[in-house]
């Protein structure tokens, strides 16, 4: 499937310009036009903005809108849009373009957008202004989601379907073949300072050896994600830099805590004890220190609780709690109890190319404690799939906690009542919801650090979702280009920023 395609077909943007344009390689696929399913690509690549942005370290920064304000009661929003702004079809952008995209998004439950309590969005003479019918501090961080991009009326069909990617950013679409390129072009009516790279080209390589091979070949100019193999190869390289970041992501094992076998709080801490994580990130990821020892990682300063106790490795204490529960070692090494062998299935996608390995070691670390795990390694959509339809056993997954600019939207979703997609799963503890409603209620600072701690410590104690690892994102960075930066929070790619070196 081909959408917009720029005049003229045969070749690509990349190969007409050659030398000219930014090469970009990356594992992750390009799903869909439309903003939620996305994964964020057309933000990143600053071809669609939102309202409101995020700076390099997570604060809020303009977007379309300039300027915001709240009422006193914290129910209603303006945002007064930037002046002169210009969609890539020509078209200016208005408060009606805007009220349009955002009524369009927020019908979608898979936007944050979705769970705002918004009575009405309308157009104002300067920009737009939310209703809502609760109060809601968090709507300017809400704002910085991909999903929340605006697009042109022109992007949607009769069915508000995106069937055009026309943003405003600096680049504009030339091409997308889903669901592995995309190319774009300098757009010249950007109202900011010109990008000096013309054209950019993102193209999906699933084979990690692929991609490292581009890094060091000269075939690519930022190749994002390497395993440790390419990450070596880049640092034996004169011309290759590796770049790299902590990321406020972690990797970890999503539950089904209403399962015959995992319902047990003590199964699930069992196989958080059998879990060897120290081994494991040194393994895979080459680095101990990203082992998991609580949820919320440490690039999450304020959630992040460095005197919670951390969990552990213990193979025999995992026995014990086992035992305890009525789990009794069969003729296979395989705990059983009352007929019934304690076997799950886990879930993963290859998209993250470290989650099959790391599967595969909580599979050989879970088997020592006589926990048998099935890996399957699938589409990652196949998740909120058996999530749905309660058919989920265990999923490794990894999430990113501030791809809204503020991790409290992101907490509130990882442990809503109802469960969540990518977080939670028939899991809800009263003490849990209060303290994640009084966050949003915007408390003072010592408060809220108290009620932080309050979500720390429950998921601690718990293990609704058992934590893995962290994450350190990584980029090989060709000596052609300058300027290069990395956000941690993966709002933009700031290619925009990049320009040819002398």
């Amino acid at each position: 499937m081909v959408l917009g395609l720029a005049s003229g077909c045969g070749q690509s943007q990349a190969d007409v310009q050659g030398g000219d344009t930014l090469r970009v390689a990356g594992p992750f696929e390009v799903h869909s036009l439309e903003p939620t399913a996305s994964s964020g690509f057309f933000t990143r690549l600053e071809v669609a903005e939102t309202l409101v942005t995020a700076d390099l370290e997570g604060e809020l920064a303009p977007g379309l809108a300039e300027v915001w304000t709240s009422s006193r009661d914290g129910r209603t929003w303006d945002f007064d849009l930037v002046d002169d702004a210009t969609f890539h079809d020509g078209t200016p952008l208005t408060p009606e373009a805007v009220v349009n995209a955002l009524d369009i998004v927020r019908k979608d439950a898979a936007s944050p957008l979705a769970e705002a309590p918004i009575d009405q969005i309308t157009a104002t003479t300067s920009g737009v202004r939310f209703e809502l019918s609760a109060r809601h501090l968090t709507l300017p961080a809400v704002l910085t989601h991909y999903s929340t991009m605006i697009l042109a009326p022109a992007s949607y069909d009769e069915d508000d379907r995106v069937a055009e990617m026309i943003g405003s950013g600096p680049y504009r679409v030339d091409r997308v073949e889903l669901p592995g390129t995309i190319e774009v072009t300098r757009f010249d009516d950007w109202r900011g300072t010109p990008p000096e790279i013309e054209h950019i080209s993102y193209q999906t390589v699933g084979r990690a050896e692929s991609r490292a091979l581009m890094a060091t070949g000269g075939e690519a100019d930022i190749v994002w994600h390497l395993e440790p193999a390419g990450r070596q190869q880049v640092e034996a390289t004169d011309d290759t830099e590796l770049v790299s970041t902590l990321q406020p992501r972690t990797i970890m094992l999503k539950v089904n805590n209403e399962h015959p076998i995992l319902g047990d709080v003590d199964v699930r801490r069992a196989l958080s004890l059998a879990l060897d994580r120290e081994a494991m990130a040194e393994a895979v990821l080459r680095e101990s220190d990203l082992a998991a020892t609580q949820l919320l990682p440490p690039s999450l300063t304020a959630w992040n609780q460095p005197d919670l106790a951390p969990l552990e490795h213990d193979v025999d204490a995992a026995r014990e709690l086992l035992e305890d529960a009525g789990w009794t070692a069969g003729s296979d090494g395989i705990l059983t109890r009352d007929g019934t062998p304690l076997r799950l299935t886990l879930l993963t996608y290859p998209d993250r190319p470290e989650l099959p390995a790391l599967a595969t070691a909580i599979q050989a670390s879970a088997r020592e404690a006589g926990i048998d795990i099935e890996v399957e390694v699938t589409n990652s959509s196949e998740i909120p799939a058996q999530h749905a339809d309660d058919t989920l056993e265990l999923a490794l997954i990894a999430r990113h906690f501030a791809l809204v600019s503020d991790p409290l939207v992101t907490v509130a979703d990882t442990f809503a009542p109802e469960g969540s997609d990518w977080g939670v799963h028939n899991w809800s503890d009263p003490e849990m919801t209060a303290a994640v409603d009084a966050l949003l209620a915007g408390p003072s600072e010592d408060r809220a650090a108290a009620l932080r701690r309050t979500v720390a410590t429950i998921a601690q104690e718990q293990l609704p979702l058992l934590p893995v690892a962290w994450y350190r994102m990584n980029a090989a960075v060709s000596d052609r280009v300058e300027g290069f930066v990395m956000d941690p929070l993966e709002t933009s790619w700031h290619f925009s920023r990049v320009r040819w070196a002398s």
